[in-house]
């Protein structure tokens, strides 16, 4: 599918990922990213986990659909991939008929960009489908945070609020156990068979909806496998007849063998995330921070020296002088996609939606190039260990205060907005109106002006189905978007936390701070590996070693999600 969306997130901090891009078609597109971060608390300021032992008999029995058959079936955890034309006149009908009952919900969400006025072809449209009146309360994502603590802290709450995990800091935790409703009584078990297109998403993202012991959430599902690829430039790897490297030594050796400073080419921008990937490092991007259990013994990321050689070796790299020199200004370089396509390096790592992005923007102006993703290889050459992101990281919850009405209003747009890719109402949940918001030409949708300015930051933040990729326009990179993330889910492992809500106790919040930008001044040459291992030590003593001590409850009161 088309998603006339913005290029993805250049950061592991990627709070603004979503600026001015539709969320869920980038997340068909390729699986945009979605952190998870602070979870909920079971014990106020004292932080906690959600996902006790006791969280089965909470979560909706899972229903596979079968309204529309993938044409690449989930596998390791991946994506679903759709590599066909689409045919409006053979989209199946997920919801037979209009579960709302005229109700009218109103919904606080995150919006990235300029939100539409309420009475607009494509709102009229979902809420005449649906049957319900929902009413949107648009607020800037950018400074979302502030006006979600100030709703909360209120008694006036909307009927529904979306929350991304990012925004799940501070006092939000607390906020989410005592102004939302338990679903439960509507989805858990069987119940959610009232709402199929809800009962076939996944049940990890659903296991990352409870908060405080009660099924509370809606999630927007993603696939667990690493959503960062390293990037490279097949058309030139092809015609200079570059080899792919397999280990961390064969890609300093190409790298070297790319760059010609001279002639403005480098091998590659910063390569830490798929150092973090080569090494095996435990992922640190989410909340809890790197934490799992080995050999018996609970440590953090930043306590191995799997952590401390991938450091290294990316300092290599910069000290080869085989990284752009635009790498240098920090984490948030200039946007990387023009000198890509320019040729200036041939490598970079960033999210899976740039594999159909920088294709799409390529795609007339230079219909030579080809970005490609490479598998990630171990360090030493051997296969990978992969860690496992979280399945779920933008959810919305209903007001506890809310009738019994508005819930099952609720729940019929979210069963509406969880349809599966084919549908007529994925359709129109994500592209809005046929001829007013998109056109289909050759089997390719495509929005128009009004598409792109209507059809945005809406709907699809109340649940999404299962993790989908489609590209009609590009269905060579559909498929191996797919099967890239299959490769490396078979290598993926889940850690001790996966899939849980995790809400560290106020006290540790800022515990690690300063290790981000650490990181880059070590790989820059600006400190040594001997900074970090000073800074490991001063972490230890100053919480880090008591913050063990804390998710070492958290293992022994819920149990591991270890596999």
């Amino acid at each position: 599918m088309t998603p006339n969306a913005a290029s993805a997130p250049s950061g592991p901090s990627r709070r603004s990922f979503l600026a001015s891009t539709a969320v869920a078609t980038a997340a068909v597109a390729g699986g945009m990213p979605l952190l998870a971060a602070c979870g909920a608390s079971d014990s106020g300021s004292g932080g906690g986990s959600s996902s006790g032992k006791d969280a089965k008999k909470l979560l909706p029995a899972y229903v596979a659909n079968n309204v529309v058959t993938p044409d690449i079936p989930s596998k390791y955890g991946s994506s679903i991939g759709f590599t066909g034309k689409l045919d409006l006149a053979t989209l199946k009908t997920s919801v037979p008929k209009k579960l709302g009952k005229g109700g009218k919900v109103t919904v606080m969400s995150p919006f990235w960009g300029s939100p539409p006025k309420q009475d607009n072809p494509y709102y009229n449209a979902m809420n005449d489908m649906i049957g319900v009146d929902v009413q949107w309360q648009n607020q800037d994502g950018n400074t979302y945070d502030q006006k979600l603590g100030a709703v909360l802290a209120s008694s006036d709450v909307p009927d529904v609020v979306v929350i991304p995990n990012w925004n799940m800091g501070g006092k939000i935790p607390t906020a989410i156990i005592s102004k939302f409703a338990d679903l439960g009584p509507y989805l858990s078990g069987d119940k959610v068979k009232d709402y199929p297109n809800l009962a076939a998403i996944p049940t990890d993202a659903w296991r990352r909806c409870i908060f405080g012991g009660k099924l509370r959430g809606l999630p927007m599902p993603a696939s667990y496998v690493t959503n960062i690829v390293p990037f490279y430039r097949k058309d030139i790897f092809d015609k200079e007849g570059y080899d792919v490297p397999r280990s961390a030594d064969e890609f300093l050796s190409l790298a070297k063998e790319i760059t010609n400073a001279k002639a403005k080419r480098w091998a590659c921008m910063d390569m830490k995330w798929t150092a973090w990937q080569m090494f095996s490092v435990l992922s640190g991007s989410e909340k809890p921070l790197g934490w799992n259990l080995v050999d018996g013994k609970l440590i953090n990321r930043i306590e191995t020296d799997e952590y401390l050689e991938a450091l290294e070796w990316t300092r290599k790299l910069f000290a080869a002088g085989v990284v752009h020199p635009d790498a240098m200004l920090g984490k948030n370089a200039p946007d990387a996609g023009p000198k890509f396509a320019a040729g200036e390096f041939l490598i970079y790592p960033n999210d899976i939606s740039q594999w159909w992005s920088r294709t799409a923007e390529q795609a007339t102006q230079n219909p030579d190039y080809r970005i490609w993703g490479m598998d990630v290889y171990a360090h030493d050459g051997g296969n990978p260990q992969v860690w496992a992101e979280q399945p779920a990281g933008i959810f919305a919850f209903v007001n506890k205060k809310a009738s019994e009405s508005v819930v099952h209003d609720v729940l019929a747009v979210a069963n509406t907005t969880a349809a599966p890719y084919g549908t007529k109402e994925y359709m129109a949940t994500n592209y809005g109106v046929e001829g007013t918001h998109y056109t289909v030409k050759n089997g390719v949708p495509t929005k128009t002006t009004r598409g792109n300015n209507e059809v945005l930051n809406a709907y699809v933040m109340i649940a999404s189905p299962a993790a989908t990729i489609a590209h009609p326009d590009f269905p060579d990179v559909a498929k191996a978007q797919v099967e890239w993330q299959q490769r490396m889910g078979s290598f993926t492992r889940k850690s001790s936390f996966f899939g849980q809500m995790i809400t560290e106790p106020s006290r540790y919040t800022n515990l690690m701070d300063d290790f981000e930008t650490l990181e880059d001044d070590i790989t820059r040459g600006r400190k040594k590996i001997s900074d970090m291992q000073q800074a490991v030590a001063e972490w230890k003593s100053k919480g880090g070693d008591k913050l063990r001590d804390w998710y070492q409850k958290l293992l022994d009161d819920n149990g591991s999600s270890a596999s």
